[in-house]
């Protein structure tokens, strides 16, 4: 069974479609990666998958509720983590979790509370106010707030933006924990390796959606094509190589330069000359996802009206 199972989302304001026709699928104890620039639907969607926004069109269950009809069930089984930061910051952590479990009549509210510290190794800062907290550890009470309830679904909308490596690093080694427990999670994100640590990821870009699949399917599927240029005249040889047909990016990355584009032939021939340049070597590279986000980008045309 699907947890996620939507078809032909449209969410419209005023005269802008946000999502456009998008359907989507989650199974159930599946992590999928959301991605796509800023103000390409992701979080319009979400919203609407949790009951929060009603869409304009489309249908569709999430947890086995009807989408349309059932959004106050559907939140009751959901968990989500929001961009910004939500709770009171002259609150302590476990202030603010007894007033969450209180929203949510779990009963009793100090077990709860005392439990989810435990669970997320928050004990021994209990008392400490939430205003002072680290981004890190801003994160971790917000992800406590969220799985306290036990949801079935947990919906994260860009929940690692301007944490450390070692926090993000921690905080997905727990969705996975979570996930291995039976627990669904979407999570949008703009952060390669956090895609690449999903099962699965949908890319959706100015409120369509363009691909999904593995990561291995996303890359193979968009069809690109990568060289990697070495020597010491690369930029020299990234401004020669500038709207070159059959050159779709130009890009550096520390000593190397990559070159990608979407025709292999019209890409080898733009290289042609580069190749024989004293000091530099060309060679096949590996196709990245962050060349397959740019490229989606590049392709894509805005929606404002």
């Amino acid at each position: 069974m699907n947890a996620i199972d939507v078809r032909n989302l449209v969410k419209r304001f005023g005269d802008k479609t946000v999502v456009d026709h998008v359907s989507m699928s989650v199974a159930e104890g599946e992590i999928v990666g959301f991605l796509g620039p800023n103000g390409s639907g992701k979080t319009t969607t979400i919203r609407m998958m949790c009951g929060l926004l009603t869409p304009d069109e489309g249908e569709g269950q999430v947890l086995g509720f009807d989408l349309r009809h059932e959004g106050l069930k559907i939140k009751r089984e959901v968990g989500y983590m929001t961009q910004k930061f939500s709770f009171y910051e002259d609150l302590t952590i476990e202030e603010n979790l007894q007033f969450v479990a209180r929203l949510y009549r779990m009963s009793p509210v100090d077990k709860h509370v005392a439990d989810t510290l435990a669970d997320l190794g928050m004990t021994s800062r209990r008392k400490q106010l939430a205003g002072t907290l680290s981004g890190g550890w801003k994160q971790r009470l917000a992800l406590a707030a969220c799985i306290m309830h036990k949801p079935k679904l947990l919906l994260l909308d860009e929940p690692t933006a301007g944490v450390d490596p070692k926090a993000r690093r921690e905080f997905w080694d727990e969705i996975h924990l979570l996930a291995r427990g039976g627990l669904t999670v979407l999570v949008s994100t703009h952060y390669m390796d956090e895609a690449e640590r999903c099962h699965r990821i949908s890319y959706i870009s100015y409120g369509k959606l363009l691909a999904t699949g593995t990561v291995d399917e996303v890359v193979k599927n968009a069809g690109l094509t990568t060289f990697v240029l070495r020597g010491d005249t690369l930029n020299e040889v990234a401004s020669a190589l500038e709207g070159r047909d059959g050159v779709d990016q130009v890009a550096p990355f520390g000593t190397t330069l990559h070159v990608v584009g979407s025709d292999k032939d019209k890409l080898e021939t733009a290289l042609a000359d580069i190749r024989a340049r004293p000091g530099v070597t060309v060679e096949a590279g590996e196709t990245s996802l962050e060349d397959v986000f740019i490229q989606f980008m590049a392709g894509s045309k805005d929606n404002m009206p």
